[in-house]
């Protein structure tokens, strides 16, 4: 069955935002796709505010995020499928390589470079690091981001429901994984359902946006891991029975407050980190950033479920996502498992207690392999700039100290590890976890991180498994 993604020139998949996959077909040679860098077809399109596109040696189109990682490379679908005939794990994008300096190598080229926990008794939570920005990057030259407005006859109805998501190039079967199948079109509201209660049983399903996707996936196989019960994702009926019993009804109404509509809020997250650290902190954007955080949801999804409210307004009632309690219980054992972009948490009986989507490394920064230990645990921590440790961002030459929030380079949470310089941390981009490469440590939503965080303490054992 050839996989349901969309087939537009990158022009076009950038522009159109409410576009949920890649459609890819071999006999038309100018389908596009977009391959993140382990090889697997991207299973979101990327906005095209959130991206920079850059071009590579090879000519390729790669897009970029803020944070200078490589979120996808263009290429066509005839090359894709080339590489995927020859096993290749990634046959057809160069990699993304920084332009290498004499601080940079004494690092050891590591991009997420943290140094050893502040002395007892210093509680200023504060971090040390830097994530390089696209300017550190010799080998792409700049385009200009496309939009010309290109349509597309093949996006009337729900795109965000896929017929057989397990299918997709986006969620590939790893040895003695079941297959998840879902029957039919499912509505956003019984993909929100089945989201909402994974949500809950500590299989997390990452951000909450009715969408079926690989963390969705991942997260059912979860689920029957930690329940030892198996899930059927197509009986909706079963599922909102299940609902019944820990929680309620998936979407639930919520009263904006005074404080709600007060913030204080930030006008926008600048990528110079001179201006970052000029902020008092790096708070959410707006009420409705805050909003998504604090329900577990994608922002997007939480304005399409309340069109034409004024969520600046006290007293406005919207509808929102409703995930629950926080996953309770002892962490003894962790495991980052990289192939499978999710995160294990284990209690010392050696029961599954929780499982998270995450970002671990890439080709170019990977994650340690091996076992190593938590150290440290920092809520809301400071993070701070230093370029004679790791790469000059912008033309930003002096150490600074970027201020604590959700939108900080690690999120507000910050687990230091045995191995100097990795962690496991939150992000400013929720939607991306499990979805994009990091740069070595462990990236985790904000809300999961700090579940998690609750739960360990120094010395639970980190072991990343390939």
């Amino acid at each position: 069955m050839k996989p349901a993604v969309l087939a537009l020139p990158l022009l076009a998949i950038l522009s159109m935002t409410s576009v949920s996959a890649q459609e890819w077909r071999l006999d038309d040679p100018r389908d596009m796709v977009l391959v993140t860098p382990d090889g697997e077809l991207l299973d979101y399109i990327p906005d095209a505010a959130d991206v920079t596109i850059k071009v590579n040696r090879r000519g390729d189109r790669v897009l970029i995020d803020h944070y200078g990682n490589v979120v996808a490379t263009e290429m066509t679908a005839r090359r894709y499928a080339r590489g995927l005939r020859r096993g290749d794990t990634f046959a057809a994008s160069p990699r993304y390589e920084p332009r290498q300096n004499e601080d940079f190598a004494s690092s050891g080229g590591n991009t997420d470079y943290f140094p050893e926990a502040p002395a007892e008794g210093d509680n200023s939570g504060e971090i040390t690091g830097t994530v390089p920005g696209i300017e550190d990057r010799s080998t792409f030259e700049d385009q200009p981001l496309p939009g010309d407005g290109i349509q597309n006859d093949n996006l009337d109805g729900d795109t965000a429901a896929l017929e057989n998501p397990a299918e997709t190039p986006d969620t590939p079967a790893l040895p003695n994984d079941p297959v998840i199948k879902l029957d039919g079109k499912k509505s956003r509201y019984e993909i929100t359902a089945l989201q909402t209660f994974l949500d809950r049983e500590g299989a997390s399903p990452g951000v909450i946006d009715g969408k079926m996707g690989s963390n969705v996936t991942k997260a059912i196989i979860a689920y029957e891991k930690i329940t030892g019960e198996t899930l059927d994702p197509n009986n909706t009926e079963d599922i909102m029975t299940r609902l019944g019993f820990n929680g309620g009804l998936p979407i639930t109404e919520y009263t904006i407050t005074s404080a709600d509509a007060a913030g204080p809020y930030i006008a926008s997250v600048p990528e110079d980190y001179s201006h970052k650290a000029a902020l008092p902190a790096m708070s959410f954007t707006s009420v409705t950033e805050a909003l998504a955080e604090r329900f577990h949801m994608d922002e997007t999804y939480l304005k399409e479920l309340n069109p034409g409210a004024d969520f600046t307004m006290p007293g406005t009632v919207i509808k929102v996502v409703n995930p629950g309690a926080t996953r309770k219980g002892t962490v003894a054992r962790i495991i980052a498992d990289k192939a499978r972009k999710q995160v294990f948490a284990y209690d010392e009986a050696g029961a599954l207690i929780a499982a998270y989507p995450a970002s671990i490394g890439s080709a170019d920064t990977p994650s340690p392999s091996g076992i190593v230990s938590v150290e440290r645990i920092a809520f809301d921590p400071n993070y701070t700039y230093n370029p004679k440790i790791n790469f000059q961002q912008g033309n930003n030459t002096k150490v600074l100290t970027i201020p604590p929030g959700p939108n900080g380079p690690v999120g507000t949470i910050w687990i230091a590890l045995s191995k100097p310089t990795y962690g496991i941390h939150g992000t400013p981009e929720p939607s991306r976890i499990g979805k994009t490469q990091s740069h070595g440590c462990i990236r985790l939503t904000n809300w999961d991180a700090t579940e998690l965080a609750k739960m360990v303490k120094p010395g639970v054992t980190v072991e990343f498994i390939d």
